[in-house]
């Protein structure tokens, strides 16, 4: 009887080998278990304000499933998520001291949710940190800000954003910032003015991810080359694959490796797919030729706006598109600047087979089947993002014993006012 428990016992576990090593979704769940899959970027902050003017976490429960939103923590369980960058975004339009507090108020909320479920979350500052969350079977709980719009053109502003735990900062939203020029603003400074220099300097001191998504290419070739530390794209993709302003051009990316950087892949359809790309633009052009011949009659507009959209409906990006990104990035920069920041809670259409956060081993199912080898994904879901946060922090330990805090202003370095 024993030797026949034991026989069963044996094949039992044979079985459940053989199936975690040849089929791609059981290897791709057992990957998730044994690194963090981190993610670079994720608005739930932002969509909880817009269920909840007061931000109360009982308006929007996660802790059970919200289906009006992408993320809640049955879900990030499901999908194997080990880390999270929050984005603490607030619109570009906000300026000076009203983009500083509303930051701020985004903030508050990331604090208040790890205070909220200590069990699931866990505040992490340093890749160490990260681990240790994982290693205690939590989610390790980052900050970034998105938009240097959020820093009111002040280094001062931008110690306390990282005193209160802001990990990156992307250096510009969609509009231009005095000292930087954005992806999608009419280029005014050809890229970094000398403030914005002094503003990556910085952060390189601080210990900061500089985050170069949204920024204009000029912008990130002179971050990259005056940059000590890699950088990060916290949710972009490969501009060749997808001709839009907010994803990264091939000479960038040849610049990866050098740098060290990572692109963490996301997953806006439009940044995904060149058709959903396309249609979005017609979309949009139809929509100013009904406002140019009805300027008055925004009723009419939006109905004939739908109408059009409803006699054409908008095509679908695919999970299978987000690989041929990935792809795209390991052969111009390698695997090991490549990561995934799907900017869930961020967009209102979704790639099929990705439309929440439970379906990042779906991904990595896909890229199993495409030939990536475990040691590959393991890199992509969370060890190349933590290689640049232990390079970040490297250079700032150095950078410290160096110097101090820069007092430099905008009206010195730009001649502001």
């Amino acid at each position: 009887m024993q030797r026949l428990l034991f026989v069963t016992g044996f094949v039992g576990l044979a079985l459940t080998i053989a199936s975690a090593q040849g089929d791609p979704a059981a290897r791709a769940r057992n990957l998730h278990k044994q690194v963090p899959l981190i993610d670079g970027h994720n608005d739930y902050p932002w969509a909880l304000l817009g269920l909840d003017p007061g931000r109360d976490f009982a308006k929007a429960d996660i802790a059970g499933s919200v289906k009006q939103l992408h993320t809640d923590i049955p879900r990030l369980r499901q999908g194997g998520v080990g880390g999270q960058f929050w984005s603490v975004y607030v619109p570009s339009t906000m300026q000076g001291k009203e983009a500083v507090r509303a930051t701020m108020e985004q903030i508050d909320i990331v604090h208040r949710m790890t205070q909220r479920w200590p069990a699931v979350f866990g505040a992490a500052r340093t890749a160490a940190d990260v681990e240790r969350v994982f290693k205690n079977g939590r989610i390790a709980s980052m900050i970034g800000m998105e938009g240097g719009h959020s820093i009111d053109s002040s280094l001062a502003t931008l110690r306390m954003m990282h005193a209160l735990g802001a990990g990156y900062m992307t250096l510009t939203h969609s509009l231009n910032v005095p000292w930087a020029d954005a992806a999608t603003d009419k280029p005014i400074l050809g890229g970094l003015s000398g403030f914005g220099e002094e503003v990556v300097h910085e952060m390189n001191w601080l210990g900061m991810l500089v985050d170069l998504s949204h920024v204009s290419p000029d912008t990130m070739e002179d971050a990259i080359r005056i940059s000590a530390a890699p950088i990060i794209f916290s949710h972009s993709s490969a501009k060749a694959l997808c001709n839009v302003p907010r994803n990264v051009p091939d000479h960038i990316l040849q610049m990866l490796p050098k740098n060290g950087g990572v692109v963490m892949i996301t997953f806006v359809p439009g940044f995904i797919s060149q058709a959903v790309a396309d249609y979005g633009t017609k979309s949009a052009e139809a929509q100013q030729s009904f406002r140019a011949q009805f300027p008055n009659n925004d009723a009419y507009v939006g109905t004939a706006t739908e109408r059009w959209r409803a006699d054409n409906p908008e095509p679908r990006a695919t999970l299978s598109q987000v690989a041929d990104h990935i792809d795209h990035v390991r052969k111009l920069a390698g695997i090991d600047h490549i990561g995934l920041g799907g900017d869930f809670d961020g967009i209102t259409s979704l790639v099929e087979g990705l439309e929440d956060v439970s379906k990042y081993p779906d991904l990595t199912a896909e890229l199993l089947r495409r030939g990536y080898t475990d040691q590959d994904i393991k890199k992509i879901l969370g060890q190349n993002i933590l290689r640049v946060m232990r390079g970040a922090e490297q250079v700032s330990a150095a950078l410290r014993k160096k110097r101090g805090p820069s007092t430099a202003t905008i009206a010195q370095l730009d001649n502001a006012r």
